[in-house]
């Protein structure tokens, strides 16, 4: 489990995290959502480590992530895959190379073990005889499914997403919550995904933190979510004419 207690962050005197408390449970799809400017991006920054935060504490099974020092951090950071909102490949990088780069980092392997490990893992995102491609010869979900693959290279405890549908086309983005799914039930892993995306909320969201304004607003699961008189969470949900549909019961599907 990660925890989050009594998280604040300021940038330049402006408070952008208010007294934030949450929990991000093992094996679940942890999703933070909120309108643009809410803070659930600068929030999983916080978790990840990538902003320091101004008061609270980030517990990461037990471990108080905020109390280590650099080297102590480090050792989580070699547990975290993380997958950026455009993907963050090395463009100048082979498919390769770039799923290669943190086992460069962090592992002792062999080239050949190396070699092994990303062949796997892009056997797992469904990639095949692209190895020597760069990331501009690939479509963007094939892009976003090599930053899946580096980011589950290291075999990681902790998976984080940064808006993972964006840019892409709705059968795209299907495929994508698909395969963060079935990763997450296949390794167990915590994973924590920030997006704005109602199809991928209401299809894989098992945990959901609200955030509005810079305060968590609500927690719940996706079902829950049809059932609550949060105005600002109902505000944010159903503001399109699908879901407003599908609460009234006369459509079936969510995409």
């Amino acid at each position: 489990m990660i925890e989050i207690k009594n998280i604040y962050k300021s940038f330049a005197g402006n408070l952008v995290l208010n007294d934030i408390s949450a929990t991000f449970e093992r094996g679940k799809i942890n999703q933070i959502i909120g309108r643009s400017g809410s803070g659930k991006t600068v929030l999983l920054k916080a978790i990840v480590g990538l902003h320091d935060i101004n008061k609270g504490e980030i517990i990461y099974d037990n471990i108080v992530f905020t109390s280590l020092n650099f080297k102590e951090k480090k050792e989580i950071r070699k547990q975290i895959g993380m997958v950026f909102q455009g993907g963050a490949l090395f463009t100048s990088a082979t498919i390769e190379e770039n799923i290669i780069y943190p086992l460069n980092m962090f592992t002792k392997m062999t080239l050949k073990e190396k070699k092994e490990r990303v062949n796997f893992c892009l056997e797992r995102v469904n990639i095949l005889n692209a190895n020597q491609l760069y990331p501009t010869e690939i479509s963007g979900g094939m892009q976003k499914r090599v930053a899946i693959a580096r980011a589950i290279v290291l075999n990681p405890k902790y998976l984080f997403f940064d808006e993972p549908n964006s840019g892409l086309d709705p059968k795209t983005a299907i495929l994508i919550d698909q395969l963060i799914k079935e990763i997450t039930d296949e390794y167990k892993t915590i994973t924590i995904i920030n997006t704005h995306d109602m199809n991928s909320i209401m299809e894989i969201g098992d945990n959901i933190v609200f955030i509005h304004e810079g305060k968590k607003w609500w927690q719940g699961s996706k079902h829950e979510i049809f059932n609550t008189e949060n105005k600002e969470l109902n505000d944010f949900v159903f503001a399109s004419h699908l879901f407003q549909r599908v609460r009234n019961g006369t459509n079936g599907s969510h995409r």
